[in-house]
């Protein structure tokens, strides 16, 4: 996707993966809560980062028609870096971590959709 689009689109997709698995971590911390010995998890975004960064694994891509791209370039796999926690979170704490994720994930969604807009404007002035 970097070689159409640049790597302002392929950096917010990864964000969204990003968020996407740290709200599923949230959800079972705050699903756990009560479950005698559970520690809570949350993702380590800088390690993370560093990670996508500087992974060097690509993914193929698959077609199954003739109109798709021809899979040249591929996606990377993603890895997250987790930290579990000492002792046992209370739920105003996971609820405030989910709702800051939630917060992150939205304004990446609308960056992403900005991005998108500004490329179908110059697509529509081009024709």
């Amino acid at each position: 996707m970097e070689a159409l689009f640049g790597k302002t689109i392929d950096m917010l997709s990864k964000m969204l993966d990003y968020r996407s698995k740290r709200h599923q971590l949230l959800t079972s911390n705050i699903a756990n809560l009560d479950t005698p010995g559970y520690r809570s998890s949350d993702l380590e975004f800088n390690k993370s980062l560093q990670q996508a960064v500087h992974s060097s694994g690509t993914l193929p891509l698959t077609t199954d028609h003739p109109r798709h791209m021809d899979g040249r370039t591929g996606g990377k796999d993603a890895s997250y870096a987790v930290r579990r926690e000492e002792g046992r979170a209370g739920l105003d704490k996971e609820m405030a971590r989910l709702a800051e994720n939630q917060l992150q994930y939205n304004m990446t969604v609308e960056m992403l959709a900005r991005k998108f807009r500004g490329i179908g404007n110059v697509v529509k002035e081009t024709k």
